[in-house]
């Protein structure tokens, strides 16, 4: 079972935090990042690793392990959970479909179901909002809404041009920890997987600023963005180790 009080320790809560308290503290702590599968080493999923990696040894992970993470906590915290695999849609032409790269999660509690999701890197959302479509819901000025397209569930986000743009869709069928294996599987080993090739370091800022550290889009750069603005700034390769520690607070010899 996971150390409830060291998780809560980690992102700086205590007690019995209210779900939108965790979800928002577990994003602003945690960084989001994919240096072990860009240093080709596996992701486990088992909850002794995640728990070693991203609280005790202060890392940060992926949407699988940061879910899996917020999974444990929340059922040891009472919430019933249920996981969700989703295709991405930012970034490709529309109607591509990609693999389902993505885990989600819903969540019972406080008699309503929630859409919870601390794995989407920098754009993830800062607290849940309730599962399935509805209105608009607005966090610290980032604007999210889930769609019906088809089968799927879509996830959006509206950019600083005030259109919405799609960020991943999912069937809202629950799927078994086998399928999240096979799936983190494919992410952290497959030759082509951005998260194999490329590198990612992203957080949320208590005050909604994201940043982020990618070559996802071609050259490397630094990225800090807020609901109306973003500066970006080209980085060099040696520069790489001293953001990743003074920005992002991980250890420089890990990438």
């Amino acid at each position: 079972m996971l150390d409830l009080d060291a998780y809560l320790a980690r992102i700086g809560v205590g007690g019995q935090p209210a779900l939108d308290q965790l979800h928002r503290a577990h994003v602003t702590a945690i960084p989001f990042e994919n240096l072990d599968p860009r240093r080709g080493i596996q992701v486990s999923l088992e909850l002794d690793d995640l728990e070693r990696k991203l609280v005790s040894d202060r890392r940060g992970g992926y949407c699988f392990e940061q879910n899996l993470l917020l999974k444990a906590a929340l059922e040891g915290l009472g919430a019933e959970v249920e996981m969700y695999l989703a295709r991405v849609r930012v970034g490709s032409p529309h109607g591509t479909a990609r693999p389902r790269t993505h885990l989600l999660l819903g969540v019972q509690a406080d008699g309503t179901r929630w859409h919870a999701d601390v794995g989407f890197g920098h754009g993830t959302l800062r607290e849940p909002i309730p599962f399935g479509p509805g209105g608009e819901y607005e966090q610290a000025g980032w604007r999210h809404r889930v769609v019906e397209d088809g089968r799927e569930l879509v996830l959006q986000s509206l950019d600083q041009s005030g259109e919405w743009v799609d960020l991943y869709g999912f069937v809202p069928e629950p799927v078994p920890l086998i399928d999240v294996v096979t799936s983190n599987w494919y992410t952290c080993t497959y030759p082509r997987s951005p998260f194999v090739t490329g590198l990612i370091v992203s957080v949320q800022r208590p005050d909604g600023t994201r940043e982020s550290l990618s070559d996802w889009n071609g050259g490397l750069s630094l990225t800090e963005e807020t609901p109306t603005a973003a500066n970006v700034t080209d980085v060099e390769r040696d520069e790489v180790p001293r953001l990743v520690a003074t920005r992002f607070g991980l250890e420089a010899t890990l990438v």
